[in-house]
């Protein structure tokens, strides 16, 4: 299997959700059908397990991550799911983000003209989601002597996103949701085979172990298969 100090060499974009409260209210002195939403798109000094190829490690985003972004006046929107189009925006004044002693504060005006707005503000309101995510590059981390702990110290949050999610990769999920096809591409032949059999065993699937010669490509046409 691979060494751990693997995890430090993963980069790119990543997401990160949590279960949040978020509050929809009318918006003072705003047009009609403007409603707005709060809540925080990251939790900070709050350690999670995550998964990966690995296994399990701890993460925790420091205090202080979202300081320097946010003083660079990051263009950020504000989506469902990670997708679909946009539903408030940092650069026109309807999406607002800050860092206090919680974590990733964002309020946010969404018109409810809209009728995707509405079902989202909806399903808020009815308790029927609960959790929030964020896209965002790490731009400066620590990793414990075992790689078995990470710290973000630093995140860029440009071009990212902050997304009202059903469940994203989670702290508590498994290793399929929260694993990225780029750290997929990154393992070796034995490694992928080895995530493979991990994950149908995890997921109850009949055991059929991939094949030694299985390419890598393969592999992973059928991980995202499970």
């Amino acid at each position: 299997m691979s060494d751990k100090s693997e995890r430090a060499k993963v980069a790119g974009i990543v997401r990160r959700a949590f279960a949040v409260q978020l509050e929809v209210r009318a918006k003072p002195g705003a047009a009609a059908g403007v409603s707005s939403i709060e809540g925080y798109a990251s939790v900070t000094e709050e350690p999670f397990e995550m998964w990966d190829w690995l296994g399990p490690y701890s993460e925790v985003v420091r205090n202080g991550a979202f300081a320097k972004t946010l003083s660079e006046t990051p263009q950020v929107q504000l989506l469902l799911n990670h997708g679909g189009l946009a539903m408030a925006y940092t650069k026109a004044g309807s999406l607002r983000l800050s860092e206090d002693s919680t974590g990733l504060h964002m309020e946010a005006d969404v018109n409810t003209g809209r009728g995707d707005v509405r079902d989202m503000v909806a399903a808020i309101e009815d308790g029927a989601v609960d959790e929030m995510s964020f896209a965002f590059r790490v731009t400066r981390q620590m990793w414990s002597p075992d790689y078995d702990q990470r710290d973000i110290l630093e995140v860029d949050l440009h071009r990212g996103d902050v997304s009202v999610v059903n469940f994203g990769a989670n702290p508590a999920t498994s290793v399929a949701p929260a694993m990225r096809s780029a750290d997929f591409d990154r393992l070796g032949e034995d490694d992928a085979r080895a995530l493979y059999e991990r994950l149908q065993r995890r997921l109850a699937a009949p055991e059929q172990p991939a094949p030694a010669g299985m390419p890598l490509y393969q592999a992973q046409a059928a991980l995202l298969a499970l």
